[in-house]
């Protein structure tokens, strides 16, 4: 592989992407410079599967386009569907003077990246703007860790950077669809100083990412691997790769990735 090639391939960067660049920047090499592919299992792909199509449902209501024949033969989406509807319908009210659009695309470059954002569904007015993303697992419990999320800070950053609103005005709002008794959410507000501290968390970890990618373009030199210590790496698909199966017992089933390492498909 080329470094004009690898440097293409890099040039669009996604939450998932700067999720498990940070997480453990060797993986990211396998999979977005080396290309090598990761085992899904089938429940890991029937969960991919059944997520995708509740996106494209979802964006398909927003489109006005009817679903009701796609819910007639699958009376567990429709519940989740209808279950949804129930617990925000003032999400799904429309107003006159509100923009909605589903799967709605922004990007931003920054140090020769393009950092791109995908919403499940966005609503402006002269107000306020707000991001929503459906998720097709229940509630999470540590809400920490989803703030800290690349997800949640990229989008609400890039939202920033691409419009004339103030931070206070921006929110992300997160739909847990199978949460139990009934969809739940969990919305983040906005701040210049959340901004600024993503805004210099990005320009480091690209910093670093950059140079990364040029020590193993020119000297052959692997990104970094995660501690030992992190105990990482008995669940990764590449630990034999990394010659990590020696320190920590692996399992077959261990050898297929997280659900978590999956970015979510767009439709």
């Amino acid at each position: 592989m080329n470094a004009q090639s690898t440097a293409v391939s890099l040039t669009r960067l996604s939450q998932g992407q700067l999720n498990l660049l940070e997480t453990c920047p060797r993986k990211f090499q396998h999979i977005y410079v080396d290309q090598f592919g990761s085992p899904v299992s089938p429940d890991q792909q029937e969960r991919l599967t059944w997520g995708s199509y509740f996106h494209l449902l979802m964006q398909q209501r927003e489109l006005g386009l009817p679903i009701d024949s796609l819910l007639k033969d699958n009376p567990q989406l429709n519940h989740w569907v209808t279950a949804l509807m129930d617990a925000a319908p003032e999400v799904f009210a429309r107003h006159a003077q509100t923009f909605r659009d589903a799967e709605h695309c922004r990007t931003v470059t920054m140090q020769g990246y393009l950092l791109t954002v995908i919403y499940d569904l966005f609503i402006e007015d002269e107000k306020s703007a707000q991001i929503l993303d459906w998720k097709t697992y229940p509630l999470p419990t540590n809400r920490h860790r989803l703030a800290k999320d690349w997800q949640t800070r990229l989008y609400r950053y890039v939202l920033l950077q691409t419009s004339d609103y103030l931070p206070e005005q921006i929110s992300m709002t997160y739909w847990f669809v199978k949460s139990q008794p009934r969809p739940q959410c969990l919305t983040f507000a906005y701040d210049r100083v959340q901004h600024e501290k993503t805004r210099a968390d990005l320009t480091e970890l690209l910093t670093r990412l950059s140079g990364w990618l040029h020590r193993y373009q020119n000297d052959h030199i692997p990104f970094p691997q995660v501690p030992l210590s992190t105990g990482k790496c008995g669940n990764c698909s590449f630990a034999v790769r990394c010659q990590r199966t020696g320190e920590s017992a692996v399992s077959q089933d261990n050898l297929l990735p997280n659900l978590t390492d999956i970015e979510e498909v767009s439709i």
